[in-house]
């Protein structure tokens, strides 16, 4: 298969979808398949249209963006791109596969509908919980109270009326996990959907107890080793530094913590970095949790494994996540994991099994990390089988019949569309003959 995969932001930009998008164009690319990622264009990376193929044997086709950017680092796709619509007249894909619904999403539309090739979605995001970026909707200066009907009503309405009509223009939707399938149904999707999480690679599930043991005992302070042995502990962990991951509920919950354990000795380090990075450094030294919070910034993604090995627990805060692909990786490298209830938490996360997921309270989250310590080695084995079945590879075969489905569903659609409309013609024209006929032979009488 010829696969084109459309996407609002990529690497270098660090995020669940970029992971995800190129994870799964990784693994069909192994399969066999030609996979092209159109991605945006970031400063330092290749020219607007211009492609290449990168490590993975991926051909990335870069298109133009506007000048503007969000201030987590998010780029703006142009609203016409004319760069992706002049690589489809040159050439013939088999599908395409967007990963959103706006700019792109929009494209890819477009394209199906002008070549008749099925059009599959991939759910990640709640943009619900993303309309803060919007510069005129942020709810500070002047006219607050009106930015804040605005942003309601973008939440309650706008946004779901959107996303309801663009996931029925597709041909298949894929959603991260069984209760995001179920919101997105209960929105008014129509469209046949499938359950298809983000996998991990192989090297989530290798063990690199080297690695791991000089990151725990740089942060520290050089005591014990990554076995957990030690007269203290080491939590973590990743995301973005931004509104919509909950950190100041984290911070506060790490205060709180500090309390609790009483005087043991403990590290949390926040790995990512973001707009709030400043901004959350002095709340931390404001609670009086500095000495506790690392902010050790951005990781690379191949790396990410060896920092959540070193480690005792996850702590996780979100609540906009659609699957929450850091938490498949830290089950993958033995880590329990303590969440705030929310989507994409409830699919993975089993309470007193490889983790708790608790109420957004700091009572009962910081209750719940200490009770996962007390039975943390059998929750560790517990998150490593839970890991097991979220492989690339074995996702990537799935995902690969899906899409042949899909083909083979739409080539159906446009087969019986192409005969009715020959039938109904031919009934057009027999009916002209027909009439003709009992004309003369009236005239004739």
């Amino acid at each position: 298969m010829k696969i084109a995969m459309l996407t609002n932001n990529y690497k270098p930009f660090l995020g669940g979808v970029p992971i995800s998008a190129e994870r799964q164009a990784k693994e069909l690319v192994k399969l066999g398949h030609e996979v092209t990622v159109f991605a945006p264009e970031y400063d330092g990376e290749l020219p607007e249209g211009e492609d290449h193929f990168d490590e993975n044997g991926i051909r990335i086709f870069r298109y133009g963006t506007s000048a503007r950017c969000m201030e987590n680092g998010m780029v703006y796709p142009r609203l016409i791109l004319k760069e992706i619509t002049k690589v489809f007249e040159e050439e013939s894909f088999d599908l395409i596969h967007t990963h959103h619904p706006m700019f792109v999403g929009m494209t890819a539309l477009y394209l199906g509908r002008k070549y008749q090739l099925p059009v599959i979605y991939t759910y990640h995001t709640r943009y619900e919980d993303y309309l803060h970026y919007i510069g005129f909707l942020k709810p500070e200066g002047k006219g607050r109270i009106l930015k804040r009907q605005l942003l309601k009503l973008g939440q309650n309405v706008m946004v779901p009326e959107f996303m309801r009509w663009f996931t029925n223009q597709c041909d298949l939707v894929l959603a991260p996990t069984a209760g995001m399938q179920k919101r997105i149904r209960e929105n008014g999707t129509r469209t046949p959907m499938a359950v298809f999480p983000t996998g991990l690679e192989e090297t989530f599930y290798q063990e690199h107890p080297k690695e791991a043991g000089e990151i725990r005992r740089k942060y520290m302070g050089g005591q014990g080793d990554v076995s957990g042995r030690t007269d203290g502990y080491m939590f973590c962990t990743a995301g973005r530094l931004e509104e919509e991951k909950n950190p100041h509920f984290l911070l506060k919950g790490i205060r709180k913590l500090k309390e609790k354990m009483d005087g043991t000795f403990f590290r949390v380090l926040l790995i990512g970095n973001g707009s709030m990075t400043d901004e959350l450094k002095a709340e931390a030294k404001e609670l009086g949790i500095e000495d506790e919070v690392v902010f050790v910034g951005k990781v690379p993604n191949e790396k990410l494994n060896c920092y959540l090995q070193a480690c005792d627990a996850f702590l996780f805060t979100s609540k906009s996540e659609t699957q929450g692909i850091v938490l498949a990786e830290a089950f993958a490298a033995g880590l329990p994991v303590v969440a705030v209830e929310a989507s994409g938490v409830e699919d993975i996360v089993e309470n007193g099994v490889n983790g708790f997921r608790t109420a957004e309270d700091v009572e009962i989250w910081t209750d719940k990390i200490l009770e996962m310590l007390d039975k943390r080695e059998e929750m560790s084995r517990r998150a490593k089988v839970t890991a097991a079945g979220n492989r690339s590879a074995r996702l990537a075969m799935y995902e690969e019949l899906l899409y042949r489905q899909c083909i083979a569903e739409k080539a159906k659609e446009t087969s019986e569309a192409y005969e009715e409309e020959m039938d109904y013609e031919y009934k057009e024209d027999r009916t002209e003959h027909t009439a003709g006929g009992v004309f003369r032979i009236f005239k004739a009488s």
